[in-house]
């Protein structure tokens, strides 16, 4: 059996009498946080057990009880009472923390030692622990009850615990996912709970298993022309049976490279910034959001479109590092950005594969544009005249005969390497290619 979470938004109704508590609580979660980060620092072989050891140990240095009444770091000089499950939640964020610094510290001391031994100067600075911590409390069970019209939170009141009841709006789940933990996250005019719900789902076979059985995939080219996406499905002998362009990349690169025009304006009428001073938060937020909607649009256009045709495989590029040209500021952040949307669509298919129980895989993408997708030989890319190899050229043309949409052929060249690589090409003529295009 597999599982699939998910993250459900709720957002409370306001009560001012005790909208209070959510900060009261929140700013202990993290004192207690900030305590439990330092006994990990003086005991740092703690680290070296599993979470669930080393929660085990961590109360027995700090909680005070009738088999343990003298602790050698008694957690009563953060706070008098402090429940059960608020305390574990608390030392769970402190020990992520931990293990985030120290593999990062490592990794640090490891780079240090490779150019020592080499008698060059190391010059990049070791991390340093955090100063100061920003968690949302989290509600371990016995500090929340779900209830008919609501929930009911236990919160800090500064002085006291008390249990308080909010009503909530949001987007309702069935029987088959099941709430977790909710942590509560403040607003500068809200208050919401972030519930992850899991729904248990049958583990879908190995991609190897799967390919040997005959089933279909789904390879996609990400491009950052008018075609953000090029899905192509492929049997398992290499024909290709349908395929898709979504397209929208000329509209989202000219919004978007219009906004990036505006910040490099003001930014030229403010003059210099000071390093902690963030400037046109409006219009980066707009940027954001603008290409967080595209990501969503085209892994689910994505998804939707394997599904339809039983692909049971995505397989996408691995992509690499990314040198933008040289230029205007608006037209080189405009493309690092467009060049950044393909790993977030990556990431939004993966997961929206998988609560359908499709698999998703990378391969290399060298010579995936290069070459062509039925004889293997090196193909023309062009705009009007078949000369030549032009980057990023809508046509392309082989000696073999072939011609067509180069994007097109770059889909099914990532397709065919996963194809190669658990199989044996059959020799198959190529079967004839069904198009869709979306806007």
């Amino acid at each position: 059996m597999a599982s699939v979470t998910k993250t459900v938004k709720l957002k409370l109704y306001r009560r001012p009498e005790t909208d209070m508590y959510f900060s009261t609580t929140k700013e202990l979660f993290n004192r207690v946080v900030s305590f439990y980060f330092g006994v990990i620092q003086t005991h740092e072989k703690i680290l070296e057990y599993p979470n669930k050891h080393a929660l085990t140990i961590l109360e027995k240095l700090t909680h005070r009880t009738r088999q343990n009444p003298e602790p050698i770091i008694s957690l009563e000089q953060v706070s008098g009472y402090i429940p059960a499950m608020f305390r574990r939640a608390a030392i769970n964020a402190a020990l992520g923390t931990a293990r985030s610094f120290y593999s990062r510290l490592e990794k640090w001391r490891r780079e240090k030692a490779k150019f020592e031994a080499k008698s060059k100067k190391y010059t990049h600075r070791p991390p340093v622990p955090p100063r100061k911590f920003n968690f949302n409390p989290v509600f371990y069970a016995g500090q929340y009850r779900w209830v008919q019209n609501g929930v009911i939170l236990r919160l800090y009141d500064g002085n006291n615990w008390r249990w308080v009841k909010y009503r909530y709006s949001g987007p309702a789940w069935n029987e088959e996912w099941k709430p977790e933990s909710p942590s509560a996250v403040i607003g500068s005019n809200h208050i919401s709970l972030h519930v992850p719900i899991v729904k248990e789902l049958e583990a879908p076979p190995p991609v190897k298993k799967q390919l040997r059985s005959s089933a279909r995939i789904c390879a996609v080219d990400l491009n950052i022309n008018d075609s953000l996406a090029v899905c192509v499905i492929l049997e398992s002998d290499g024909t290709a049976a349908a395929v898709k362009f979504i397209r929208g990349g000329r509209k989202l690169h000219d919004r978007r490279k219009r906004l990036l025009g505006k910040i490099a304006v003001k930014r030229s009428q403010t003059g210099i910034l000071s390093a902690c001073e963030k400037d046109n938060k409006h219009l980066w937020n707009k940027i954001q959001n603008i290409d967080d909607y595209e990501a969503h649009r085209i892994s689910r256009r994505i998804v939707d479109f394997s599904i339809e045709h039983g692909a049971k495989v995505i397989v996408f590029e691995h992509l690499k590092k990314f040198a933008s040209q040289k230029g205007r500021y608006s037209a080189k952040a405009n493309q690092r950005r467009s060049y950044w949307l393909r790993g977030r669509i990556q990431k939004y298919a993966r997961y929206k594969a998988w609560q359908k129980g499709i698999l998703t895989c990378l391969v290399s993408p060298y010579n995936t544009s290069r070459l062509c997708h039925v004889c293997g030989s090196e193909i023309v890319r062009y705009d009007k005249e078949p000369e030549g190899y032009c980057p990023g050229a809508p046509l392309y043309s082989c000696s073999c005969g072939k011609r067509g949409n180069a994007d097109f052929n770059a889909a099914a060249n990532i397709g065919k390497k996963l194809l190669s690589r658990y199989l044996k090409p059959s020799g198959k003529p190529e079967g004839v290619s069904v198009v869709q295009e979306a806007s």
